[in-house]
């Protein structure tokens, strides 16, 4: 019923007002969508999408079946957390595309998570696995990138390793995130169909 109404009402603007009114409503939604789709833009396909790639697969997997086993809604928490607080400093800093940033983060939260994985990088260094977010800074700065992104993708992992490992660790530390019922409940269902 509100529906037709609401249609009726839109049919009887004059085609131009509804023309330029409904370029709005879409270019708006479009940028609603850009907020989700700047997370899975890497640039032209190439050596860095291609190291991107092998990067995300890695580490998003063994964040996944690692410290986050069994609890799909609290990693689906993380992206949300982690994507909030870039979309908000990307701004800042006129990112628009922010997909290296986010691997980035969950190359750190893996890195700092695991700190006594031994590490090698194309067989020249060694490290220790929270070093890793920095050395592929500097590989990223060594191939002329700009390491904002980088630098981006390591604050927010940052960020979001205190507030969930550190500080609830800490005398008189609480437990500031905490993963929405809501998404818990979306989790279930969705593995239950899975399954």
């Amino acid at each position: 019923m509100a529906y037709q109404s609401l249609r009726l009402e839109y049919l009887q603007i004059p085609p131009v007002s509804r023309a330029y009114t409904t370029a709005c409503v879409l270019t708006t939604a479009a940028v609603i969508w850009r907020l989700i789709t700047n997370f899975l833009f890497f640039g032209p396909v190439g050596f860095n999408f291609l190291f991107n790639m092998i990067f995300l697969y890695r580490y998003c997997r063994m964040l996944e079946e690692g410290s986050f086993r069994g609890r799909t809604a609290d990693f689906v928490f993380m992206f949300l957390f982690g994507g909030f607080l870039m979309t908000l400093f990307g701004l800042f800093v006129s990112l628009v595309f922010l997909g290296q940033a986010f691997t980035i983060m969950l190359v750190y939260v893996w890195s700092r998570r695991n700190p006594y994985v031994r590490m090698n990088f194309f067989g020249l260094l060694n490290f220790q696995a929270p070093f890793l977010p920095w050395v592929l800074m500097g590989f990223s700065l060594l191939l002329g990138n700009s390491i904002i992104v980088d630098l981006l993708g390591i604050a927010v992992g940052h960020i979001y390793f205190f507030l969930e490992d550190v500080f609830p660790n800490q005398p008189g530390g609480i437990r500031i995130l905490k993963t929405p019922s809501i998404l818990r409940s979306f989790a279930l269902v969705i593995q239950a169909g899975v399954q």
